[in-house]
């Protein structure tokens, strides 16, 4: 996929889950309030926050296209990344002012403090179309997410689906509080905050990794180690380190040649290695080869050619 392309759809995914996130927010929040349900207005205040942070995601992505300059040698892609953490403590925050809120409400009601008595059925429909709604654009953002590796759209997509979840309890609330159990409608906002919170938490926890540098994990060293066992001259793979920035890799590798070859046929097949990695490895930017006289002997080292 070319860089123009993902850029592209990446902003349609920030596009689409932006205007929705308006419409549903005036939407839910508007008749949560008139139609008296806790916990469509908690899922209306979800997406008013959704709609601040699709803004910062917006913001951090445009960015993230800034070309290479003498600071950043390998760009600015990273930021994705970081739009992402700024995601997920919005979605923290937001958890934690719901659930709150909603434990309050139960309290008044079990308390006798107040006379809920059930939503209207306006703010029933309204759930089940985000339920709905969100459905289609949980199953899209993740596609896109996964097809260009973008971590800032990728939380999008848990969000979308977090909020699939958080509409149904919504659902389930307002119904059962309409059925008689009105202090199940509050109960099930509190149900929806621990979900938004979970979700936070986990989209916290990946980009963070992805700042921390958590590659090459085992899958990557492997595959790499394969596609360079299948290069006769290759005698050894010492070493492999990768680094990433946003959805792309920057790779290091120390590889053992024969001892007898000149200069120029080790450079030669150093760049080999670099042309297999760039053919064979996804989202690979920089490949970086580093070769000296092969030590058989070197417990450390796989070795790798006739054989194995």
């Amino acid at each position: 996929m070319g860089s123009e392309q993902r850029e592209r759809k990446c902003a349609l995914a920030v596009s689409l889950g932006l205007a929705a996130n308006i419409l549903l927010a005036v939407l839910k929040t508007t008749i949560g309030i008139w139609g008296h349900s806790p916990a469509l207005l908690a899922d209306g205040i979800n997406s008013t926050s959704d709609v601040a942070y699709y803004i910062v995601v917006s913001v951090f992505m445009r960015l993230a296209r800034k070309p290479p300059d003498h600071e950043h040698p390998y760009g600015h892609s990273q930021l994705e990344s970081i739009g992402a953490l700024v995601v997920g403590s919005f979605v923290i925050a937001t958890a934690t002012a719901i659930f709150w809120n909603a434990v309050n409400n139960v309290y008044n009601l079990l308390a006798g403090q107040s006379d809920f008595s059930g939503a209207m059925v306006g703010a029933l429909w309204v759930a089940v179309f985000t339920v709905i709604l969100k459905l289609v654009l949980t199953i899209l953002t993740q596609r896109i997410g996964q097809q260009t590796r973008n971590a800032a759209v990728l939380a999008l997509a848990y969000d979308h689906r977090n909020d699939v979840f958080s509409a149904s309890a919504a659902v389930i609330g307002i119904f059962l509080g309409r059925m008689g159990y009105p202090w199940v409608d509050p109960l099930a906002g509190a149900l929806v905050a621990l979900v938004i919170l979970r979700t936070g938490i986990e989209i916290l926890r990946e980009s963070s990794a992805d700042l921390m540098d958590t590659v090459p994990g085992q899958s990557l060293a492997r595959q790499i180690t394969e596609l360079l066992s299948a290069i006769p001259e290759v005698k050894q793979v010492e070493e492999i380190h990768a680094h990433r920035f946003g959805p792309f890799l920057v790779v290091n590798v120390t590889i053992g040649v024969d001892g007898s070859l000149s200069v120029a046929a080790g450079d030669e097949i150093a760049s080999q290695v670099e042309r297999t990695l760039y053919k064979h490895v996804k989202f690979l930017r920089r490949a970086y080869v580093h070769y000296h006289p092969a030590d058989t002997s070197h417990p450390a080292v796989a070795t790798l050619g006739d054989g194995e």
